[in-house]
């Protein structure tokens, strides 16, 4: 490497690009009531959805309730996929970039 090229750490593994290995962990008492209340919330979800399933026995879906429910999941998609590609043009055009002030001068003509 000469003396005019940058020196960087990209090209080297984690270890030895001077990473630190003997970091804390960032999950605190907060951390973990959360996460064991989003656990508790996912086991509820479940729970009500096997009953919702289990209720339903005998009850038949006519052809026009799939047609809806194929419209409703393709336009979720849909959208979703088309709100995902706006945040990736928004982040690759610097349209997420914090705002510049931008002073006038009055030395310099307009």
């Amino acid at each position: 490497m000469s003396t005019t090229e940058p020196r960087t750490n990209l090209n080297r593994p984690a270890h030895e690009a001077g990473a630190r290995t003997d970091a804390p962990s960032r999950l605190g008492a907060g951390s973990g009531i959360i996460i064991l209340l989003l656990l508790l919330l996912l086991i509820a979800a479940g729970f009500v959805a096997y009953v919702g399933w289990t209720l339903a026995d005998g009850i038949e879906v006519s052809t026009a309730g799939y047609v809806a429910m194929a419209i409703g999941v393709l336009f979720s998609l849909l959208v979703g996929c088309g709100l995902m590609a706006l945040v990736f043009y928004s982040s690759r055009s610097g349209y997420d970039e914090p705002p510049v002030l931008i002073e006038h001068r009055p030395d310099v003509p307009s």
